[in-house]
């Protein structure tokens, strides 16, 4: 097989099928200064980000996705947050207390108002959890709060929440971008909306009664299709900035929060601008037409850090490359095909040869660092004849097709490539298909791939963000379990996981996951990347954490 840097030397001219299933494409948006839209132009405290990829949603009950989560997280705040070593902090709430093993007292701040005036409260954070869990809803951020069984307004500030068992990741799961809190006029605005469009003839409080009595099934699969419409579009929350403007496919502004109830922001806007060229991105910030460049490839981490108005910000992440099989599809409904596929994957191969020695190999969906990692699973290794031999067993000896799908990652159709020509070593001839990426999230959430690359960070540092939503059965689709993995073992090990409150013995639930993972083989685990992301010389307190999110509350343009 030829060397992966002479593969992807000449993977410009290996046909690649471009599906555009999404009504914008990113790839008709110009870099400023080559007739595209109009942004914010540099300069003064006005911050410019060029990302590769336009927002999902500006709804945190939405999409799950790194560059929605990115402006949502600083549209919207959480009862609690995470710091830099990933430990909990007060956010809306400045205490709370265990009050027994399923039951948490919070206090929250009375000295906050949402963007639209209105007064955050304890009913605010009622009507917020109430509406993630709202099967209407349809949140794929469910699975954070999915154990809890009742939120109640103690009084004006202080909320009550009790759930199914004890769950010890809960304050971590309240700082997750799904905990942000949206205005509570608009979330009624935006159930009123979605019952006058599927013509219910009733209000939004009336709708919430019938839904505390749990008749509310039919109105509910009524109005699923429309709800979010009005807070996608009204974003309101309390964070340090607030939504200027929109334009899809091309760039979301900030304003500063004036009002912001904290110590305020020095920049006055931010603007995340659709660039999806890598060289655009790098020569924006180059030249000072963007600040901050996000998602930069490894391949071009040393012009940036040696460049004379550029540097290199690198960050260790908690997340996860993977190759994802859709275990529902023949034939890799057979755990030996996975297997031999990812036998057949030298993934210290992609590191050096994609990302140019940047990261780790994985094992498993676990990295360093998370709680419940276990150093002792060996996972899958480079082993050509055993992939053979795996693949013949399963009856495919003579060979099969498939095909893989990629967003428009540079690195990510580089691996694809590299899959394309690796795998026909085992017989295995696979088609690239390359997608936008709103439509790769909603097409690979509604199963119709056979093979996918994608990634995953475990936000919280705890296993059951890093497991739960890949590969629990009741988790198919958008919330994160893309393989459509339904395994009986691996549901009883994750329910047990998020049941049991004792650290020691939930090392040991995660451990036994984890090797079993290593046999149902639901995914090819790749490697745990460093988060790279180029930045102009002129910017100052800028930060990424260890979820991948941008830090601006304190950033400065100098001269």
């Amino acid at each position: 097989m030829k060397s992966l840097k002479q593969l992807l030397a000449l993977s410009a001219v290996l046909f690649l099928t471009l599906v555009l299933a999404a009504c914008t494409s990113d790839s008709d948006v110009q870099p400023e200064g080559e007739d595209s839209a109009e942004g914010t132009p540099a300069g003064g405290q006005d911050l410019v980000i060029s990302e590769m990829s336009d927002i999902v949603s500006m709804d945190p009950h939405g999409n799950n996705d790194v560059p929605s989560s990115n402006v949502r997280y600083n549209l919207y705040d959480g009862l609690t947050v995470l710091n830099e070593d990933m430990e909990v902090e007060p956010g809306l709430a400045t205490e709370w207390e265990q009050v027994d093993d399923t039951t948490w007292s919070f206090t929250l701040r009375d000295d906050v108002t949402f963007h639209d005036g209105t007064q955050f409260n304890a009913e605010a954070v009622v009507a917020n959890l109430d509406r993630v869990l709202d099967p209407a809803m349809a949140s794929p951020r469910m699975f954070l709060y999915e154990m809890i069984t009742e939120v109640e307004a103690v009084d004006e500030f202080t909320v009550e929440i009790t759930t199914e068992y004890p769950f010890a990741p809960l304050l971590a799961h309240l700082a997750h971008d799904g905990g942000g809190m949206i205005s509570k006029d608009v979330i009624d605005a935006d159930y009123q909306q979605a019952l006058d469009a599927a013509g219910e003839d009733m209000t939004a409080e009336e709708y919430y009664e019938l839904r505390d009595s749990g008749e509310a099934e039919a109105v509910q699969d009524a109005i699923s299709s429309e709800l979010g419409t009005y807070v996608t579009e009204n974003p309101v929350g309390t964070g340090t900035f607030k939504l200027q403007e929109r334009t899809p496919g091309e760039q979301v502004v900030l304003e500063r929060n004036d009002d912001y109830y904290g110590e305020a922001a020095t920049l006055d806007t931010v603007t995340f601008k659709v660039v999806p060229e890598t060289a655009s991105r790098i020569a924006e910030i180059e030249s000072g037409t963007s600040h901050i460049a996000g998602t930069v490839e490894s391949s071009n981490a040393d012009r940036i850090a040696n460049g004379a108005e550029t540097a290199l910000d690198e960050t260790e992440s908690m997340s996860l490359s993977y190759i994802g099989f859709n275990t529902e599809k023949e034939p890799l409904n057979d755990p030996k095909v996975r297997q031999a596929i990812s036998y057949a994957i030298d993934r210290e191969e992609i590191i050096n040869g994609v990302y140019d020695g940047v990261g780790i190999p994985a094992k498993g969906p676990l990295a360093p660092g998370v709680f419940g990692y276990d150093e002792n699973v060996e996972g899958i290794s480079y082993d050509i004849e055993k992939a053979k031999e795996l693949l013949a067993e399963a009856g495919y000896e003579d060979g099969l097709d498939l095909s893989i799908w990629t967003n428009d990652s540079p690195e990510r159709v580089n691996t694809a490539v590299y899959l394309q020509e690796s795998l026909q070593e085992i017989g295995i001839n696979l088609t690239v298909e390359q997608l936008e990426w709103g439509a790769y999230l909603e097409e690979t959430a509604a199963g119709n791939h056979d093979m996918f690359i994608l990634g995953w960070s475990t936000v919280t540092g705890d296993a059951d963000y890093g497991t739960y939503p890949l590969f629990h059965s009741s988790m198919h689709g958008d919330p994160g379990n893309r393989s459509f993995l339904s395994d009986d073992k691996v549901d009883e090990l994750l329910e047990a996981g998020r049941r049991e409150a004792d650290e020691e013995a939930r090392l040991e639930i995660y451990s036994e996951l984890q090797n079993h993972l290593v046999d149902v083989a639901p995914m090819a685990y790749i490697h745990h990347q460093n988060y790279l992301t180029g930045m102009n010389s002129n910017v100052q307190n800028f930060w990424v954490d260890a979820q991948g999110i941008y830090h601006l509350d304190e950033v400065t343009i100098g001269e």
